[in-house]
């Protein structure tokens, strides 16, 4: 059953529950995979302090609410990747654990993929950890096809990344 709910941009007044969504999240889908003292360092890097400031960003937060809270968040712009500068990319997009499956995901996909307008005339990219089965599988299901793979070094170890794109 696909759950309703809205999106709306961040304000800085959201930091606090954007910071505890960001954490609870990250060690769901990292857990395992990326070193655990690394990912701690890499979440309390991302505390309500980091988050108050993302709303005055070039870049879009966009928030996912239901049920009187915040249950997921997306990130985007202008794509970082190397060559493919007239694309859109969605730089992180994440769900409350509880709310896997509920259909919140796709919701905030489209909804940045909206936002993103001209921004991805080329098209649009999302990168994801090879390991993370659980993204690569959604982004499959999103229609994205898998374009470029890479490596990144994070807390001493390589970790692959594969990039999925929509024309």
């Amino acid at each position: 059953m696909i759950a309703v709910a809205s999106t709306r941009h961040a304000e800085a007044g959201d930091a606090e529950a954007l910071a505890a969504l960001h954490a609870a999240a990250w060690r769901y889908a990292y857990r395992g995979i990326i070193p655990g003292v690394a990912l701690e360092r890499m979440i309390a890097r991302r505390g309500p302090a980091w988050w108050a400031v993302q709303p005055g960003r070039r870049e879009g937060t966009l928030l996912l609410e239901f049920d009187g809270r915040i249950a997921g968040y997306t990130t985007f712009g202008p794509s970082r990747t190397a060559g493919r500068p007239r694309m859109g990319e969605i730089f992180e997009l994440y769900v409350e654990p509880a709310g896997h499956g509920a259909g919140f995901g796709r919701q905030l996909f489209e909804a940045a993929r909206l936002r993103l307008g001209p921004a991805r005339l080329g098209g649009l990219i999302v990168w994801a950890l090879a390991e993370n089965a659980q993204a690569r599988g959604f982004y499959v299901a999103m229609g994205g096809l898998e374009r470029l793979r890479s490596v990144q070094r994070i807390g001493g170890v390589r970790l692959a990344t594969v990039a999925y794109h929509w024309p």
